[in-house]
């Protein structure tokens, strides 16, 4: 594991524990971007662990979470998405202290990493907000109200079309096919109607 102890490969498992970390935030769900930010950030403390650090850049890395997790929670708030990944990228090249004022890291390295993460990250990231803020294509209690026809036999069951798509249905009363309906509820995806006229 010494390989592990030059501050580039070091450098390299922390900025992609940190960007699978925030991955795993923006879209939860398979524990598989959990499962590698874990081993990432546990292989990236072992060399900090073992190295020296500035812990001024650790903590801006910790500081870097706060502006990304406001900005997964409101709606557009790209400016603290910035700020989240300007944090990370400055964080994470400082975090090995160097004997003079510039970092220990690459710098081509530290650039180059630095910002496909960062772009990937604005990307990635801002899309899956949008979605998230997305309102369904199709919004089911919108169907209530609408007219539409009977396309087969209603009583217990049946088919109607309403909005342009065809729906399983359900009627107090036998409606035959062809007939005008409207859609007074809905139990799930089945549409309960009535005969209009």
């Amino acid at each position: 594991m010494d390989f592990l102890l030059n501050p580039n490969i070091a450098y390299l498992f922390l900025l992609g524990g940190v960007f699978l970390a925030m991955l795993a935030l923006a879209t939860p769900g398979t524990g598989l971007l959990e499962v590698g930010a874990f081993f990432c950030i546990a292989l990236a403390g072992y060399a900090i662990y073992n190295l020296s650090f500035n812990g001024w850049a650790l903590a801006v890395l910790a500081l870097s979470i706060i502006p990304f997790v406001y900005a997964m929670r409101k709606p557009k708030r790209e400016l603290y998405l910035g700020l989240s990944i300007l944090l990370l990228v400055v964080g994470s090249i400082f975090i090995f202290p160097g004997g003079g004022i510039g970092p220990v890291v690459n710098p081509f390295l530290a650039v180059v990493a630095s910002a496909l993460v960062a772009g990937f990250l604005w990307i990635a990231v801002g899309k899956s907000i949008q979605a998230s803020q997305k309102r369904p294509s199709q919004d089911l209690e919108s169907l209530v109200g609408k007219s539409g026809e009977a396309k087969t036999a209603i009583a217990d069951e049946g088919s109607v079309q309403v909005a342009g798509e065809l729906w399983s249905a359900r009627s107090e009363k036998p409606i035959p096919s062809g007939s005008p309906i409207r859609v007074l509820r809905r139990e799930g995806f089945i549409l309960i109607v009535e005969q209009i006229g």
